[in-house]
C-alpha cells in the first residue's frame, strides 16, 4: 500500500512560506525558490551573529583607546597596566566606565600608569 506525505509535505512548506514572509518576488509564493532564500538567509544570520560580536568588541576598544589617549597612555600599554596590576575587568565594562563614570576610570588608568613598565605620554 502506498502512503502519500500530503499533509506532511503541505505543513512542510506552509513552515517554509511562513518564514520568507516578507521577501520579494517568487522567493515568498513558491516553494522551491523560498526555500533557497530561506536556507541563504539562514546562512547570512549565522554569519551577522558571529561579526556582531566582533563589530562590539571593536567599538568598545576604540572607546577605551580615545578615552585612555585622553589620559597620556596608549590602549595597549592600559591594558598591559591593567594585567600587570591583577585588575581583570572586560573591555564592555571598562567602555562603560570611561564613558559614564570618569572618576573610577581615572583610577583604573593610574593603576595602569603605576604598572607600566614604559613611562606615559604627553
Amino acid at each position: 500500500m502506498r502512503v502519500k506525505g500530503g499533509t506532511t509535505t503541505r505543513a512542510r512548506h506552509k513552515k517554509v512560506l511562513k518564514s520568507t514572509k516578507g521577501y520579494r518576488g517568487r522567493q515568498r509564493t513558491t516553494f522551491r525558490v523560498a526555500k533557497q532564500a530561506n536556507l541563504k538567509a539562514g546562512k547570512h544570520a549565522y554569519i551577522g551573529r558571529k561579526l556582531k560580536k566582533r563589530t562590539y568588541r571593536a567599538l568598545w576598544i576604540q572607546r577605551l583607546n580615545a578615552a585612555v589617549r585622553a589620559a597620556g597612555l596608549t590602549y595597549s600599554r592600559f591594558i598591559d597596566g591593567l594585567t600587570k596590576s591583577k585588575i581583570s575587568v572586560n573591555r564592555k565594562n571598562l567602555s562603560e566606565l570611561a564613558i559614564n563614570e570618569p572618576k573610577t576610570f581615572e583610577k583604573l588608568v593610574e593603576a595602569a600608569k603605576a604598572n607600566s613598565k614604559v613611562p606615559a605620554r604627553k
